[in-house]
């Protein structure tokens, strides 16, 4: 059983909250230091952001992330080093998420087997959808590494259930058309659809896109196992240029949803 399935199964009711940065901004020393401030405040999973220039499902915020990311040097073998850094000091449950560019020039096999030699998880690519994922696919499942497929609102009742069978770890439900983002609202027929996925999938399904305040993921959660949270973290990481502040501005957030998401059903 993966770190992942662990984590999720220890809940005992509550729900799942995943929180995402991206490496390297404002530099991988800091984001180290984030890394720890979200394990302390209640992150059950943690989502490590892989900088790419042409990412396909960013908003704003984190596409900004990326480009200041990428301006300081971040590469993804420096990103593999840091969950090896991390690895050696905790067990929470880490994911990769990166486009698919990094992965094919890096090497498909070789970023595989390296982070899960780091201690890596599991692992999102949004652009590569499951029709051209086979060759990606062997490796993952050879090194058991969890490959977590994305669902939206627009997925067919074939795609999802093709997601459910394939997918390792949880299903990440795109809760909005569209980029990430800050939203106001939530989309007004959430409750139907993910009961719609979980009624034909075996793996939890969590909910990202959208969610920036414990409110909104406490309502995602009373259909959903978890929620997924980034665009108002890496908000909170540009935003605040005095290190002790922002690790404690993050903690602080990272409390609050956590805690509407205990018993939050």
């Amino acid at each position: 059983m993966s770190r992942i399935q662990e984590r999720l199964n220890r809940l005992n009711g509550d729900k799942a909250l995943v929180t995402f940065f991206t490496a390297g901004d404002p530099d991988l020393s800091a984001s180290k230091e984030i890394f720890f401030a979200m394990e302390k405040s209640g992150a059950d999973i943690i989502e490590i952001g892989v900088p790419f220039s042409d990412p396909l499902a960013d908003g704003p915020t984190i596409q900004s992330s990326s480009q200041r990311s990428l301006q300081n040097g971040t590469t993804l073998k420096k990103i593999i080093n840091l969950v090896a850094e991390i690895r050696s000091q905790s067990e929470l449950p880490i994911v990769l998420m990166t486009s698919f560019n990094p992965v094919f020039v890096y090497g498909q096999k070789k970023f595989v087997a390296d982070a899960v030699a780091a201690g890596a998880d599991g692992v999102i690519v949004p652009d590569l959808p499951p029709e051209e994922a086979d060759e990606f696919l062997g490796y993952t499942n050879e090194k058991q590494l969890d490959m977590i497929f994305l669902l939206a609102p627009t997925s067919t009742p074939e795609r999802i259930k093709w997601v459910g069978e394939i997918s390792k770890g949880f299903i990440y439900y795109v809760s909005l058309t569209g980029t990430t983002g800050m939203k106001t609202a939530l989309a007004e027929n959430l409750q139907e659809k993910i009961t719609r996925i979980k009624n034909k999938v075996r793996l939890p399904v969590l909910v990202g896109f959208g969610i920036s305040t414990p409110e909104q993921a406490q309502e995602a959660a009373r259909c959903a196992d978890g929620v997924i949270i980034g665009s108002a973290i890496v908000k909170i990481i540009a935003t605040c240029s005095d290190a002790a502040t922002r690790n404690r501005n993050i903690a602080d957030f990272i409390s609050g949803v956590k805690k509407s998401l205990t018993h939050s059903v």
